[in-house]
């Protein structure tokens, strides 16, 4: 059966005056119909790279090897015609910030009647009756349809976002960093409204975001990026609450705990910064930073191997029998 979405070793690489800067170095993910899958790790880790990459909406000149697959059809071999009928039918994005990705000078009707008009063949208005639709889906009234962005707040603005990804019914939303910008309770909201579309449309969903715990709230399966590579992959709850790569640990553990006065008062960081990607150091990125750091993590690189029964990957020396990196690519083996 092919999976709705299959990235495999998958890596972008920016051009610049320092030269060559892996931003995403060799990534493995598979996302089915009705699945959800979060993407986790801090900034400068290669999430937002990673989810430009599957539509292709990188800057010119940016090196993308690999494969996508986008219902058995590989996103970075399609023609520019191809890739226009992909965008917004087949897959969707809904960026985090929407005042910047919303055009000031148009009304909301307008702004997500239009991929509906480029898409399918309907009138203008059909296409402006179900931008009124999916702004009833999205918890919103329909007169704010003659509304222009400045005049919504930026929760109303996300759920507009949101309701253009949605627009031409798309197999696959990509949600990067959509609930960031947003105070907690409508944050709140606006990942209800997500998970509900998603089991009520049965979509695929792929959610990045450093927050671990919204990404456990709402996605099925995590994957937790370090370096431009994932280092854990598995059950969202598992690797929420008892992570098997290291990185995966600090990550969890730097959330308090809501009633805790301890963990309140002695917040678990994660000291040091992120590699830069024009200097990743030997061995495994993570061991400069590590605090459970083997004499072998400085020259062992290993790649996800399989913990907990299957039921998890982990690229972490720990994980019993874990092998070095493979060079081979699985692209084009159905794996």
């Amino acid at each position: 059966m092919v999976a709705l979405l299959d990235v495999c070793d998958l890596a972008v690489t920016y051009h610049g005056t320092r030269g060559d800067v892996p931003a995403v170095r060799g990534v493995d993910l598979t996302l089915d119909v009705g699945e959800t899958l979060g993407i986790a790790g801090e900034s400068g880790c290669g999430k937002s790279t990673l989810a430009l990459a599957l539509l292709r909406l990188l800057p010119a000149g940016t090196t993308v090897t690999g494969q996508v697959l986008l219902d058995g059809d590989d996103v970075l071999a399609m023609s520019w015609g191809q890739l226009r009928a992909v965008r917004w039918a087949g897959s969707s994005i809904v960026f985090q910030g929407a005042m910047h990705a919303l055009n000031p000078v148009h009304r909301i009707g307008r702004q997500i009647a239009e991929p509906i008009l480029l898409h399918e063949e309907v009138t203008e208005a059909q296409a402006h009756q179900r931008a009124a639709d999916l702004l009833t889906q999205v918890g919103l009234p329909t007169w704010r349809a003659a509304s222009y962005p400045h005049e919504l707040s930026g929760g109303q603005r996300q759920r507009v976002m949101i309701a253009m990804a949605l627009a031409c019914s798309p197999r696959l939303i990509i949600a990067d960093e959509a609930t960031t910008a947003l105070d907690v309770m409508i944050q709140a909201q606006v990942l209800d409204l997500i998970a509900g579309l998603v089991a009520e449309r049965g979509i695929g969903l792929l959610m990045i975001s450093h927050d671990l715990s919204v990404l456990s709230s709402t996605c099925a399966r995590l994957a937790v990026m370090y370096a431009g590579r994932v280092v854990e992959v598995g059950p969202a709850r598992s690797v929420f609450t008892s992570p098997a790569h290291p990185y995966a640990g600090a990550l969890a553990a730097a959330f308090p705990t809501i009633g805790d006065p301890n963990s309140r008062g002695r917040p678990r960081g994660l000291g040091g910064d992120p590699p830069d990607p024009a200097a990743i150091p030997s061995g495994c990125p993570f061991h400069p930073r590590c605090p459970v750091v083997l004499p072998e993590c400085s020259t062992a690189d290993v790649g996800l191997w399989p913990v907990d029964g299957g039921d998890r990957h982990a690229a972490c020396v720990r994980a019993a029998g874990a092998p070095p990196l493979s060079s081979g690519s699985r692209c084009g083996t159905g794996q």
